[in-house]
């Protein structure tokens, strides 16, 4: 399993990641993010080319998985604004208090064992003015699907590196301590059980 967690599974996720409808997905969300930006979970970069170089002043990407990272031999430079890649755990962030102004995620809240303790961090680092911006997949609003995702996540979140498929994130979110005052759900093109969707903007309470 090591061998497949630190060679194979980075190229899957990177694949997944990359299809038109979590690109498109990225669209929605990642130009909204302002000042001092911190991505969590920021994978292989494929967010990075969606990012407003006039509206952002300091990226900083975390991610404990170098092996993905490196995936797509990112160039920070031809961003044009400032940018530090950190190897880092997000219920650990090696950043100081109330120094973001954006929070992104995008497809990480379903593989953070931590969530409790994350936002604990997300808390700590934003601004009182700052807001998470999300999009994520997770739990299904039909009752069929939801069976289906709580059957196969054992086995899912094995061979997906930690991935579940039956997270409730808004739940999850407004649980620990934001409001979502813009949620936008649906189902993107893909497998049912993967694919419900939920995306916004959210500030703390």
């Amino acid at each position: 399993m090591n061998l497949y967690n630190k060679y194979l599974l980075p190229k899957l996720i990177d694949w997944t990641c990359k299809q038109k409808p979590n690109r498109l997905q990225r669209q929605k969300i990642v130009p909204l993010a302002h000042g001092n930006v911190l991505e969590i979970g920021v994978g292989s970069g494929l967010n990075l080319p969606f990012y407003d170089n006039e509206k952002v002043k300091h990226l900083i990407a975390i991610d404990p998985s170098l092996e993905v990272w490196k995936q797509n031999n990112n160039d920070p430079k031809i961003l044009g604004l400032q940018f530090d890649f950190l190897r880092a755990y997000a219920d650990n962030l090696p950043i100081e208090n109330n120094a973001i102004d954006t929070v992104v995620t995008t497809y990480t809240m379903c593989s953070i064992k931590n969530l409790e303790q994350t936002f604990i961090e997300l808390r700590r680092v934003l601004k009182p003015s700052g807001k998470l911006l999300f999009y994520e997949h997770g739990k299904a609003p039909d009752k069929n699907i939801q069976k289906w995702q709580n059957r196969i996540n054992p086995l899912w979140r094995r061979l997906g590196g930690g991935c579940n498929l039956n997270r409730d994130i808004p739940d999850i979110i407004n649980k620990n301590g934001f409001i979502i005052p813009d949620l936008h759900t649906m189902y993107i093109p893909g497998w049912k059980p993967a694919s419900f969707n939920f995306w916004g903007t959210a500030y703390l309470k």
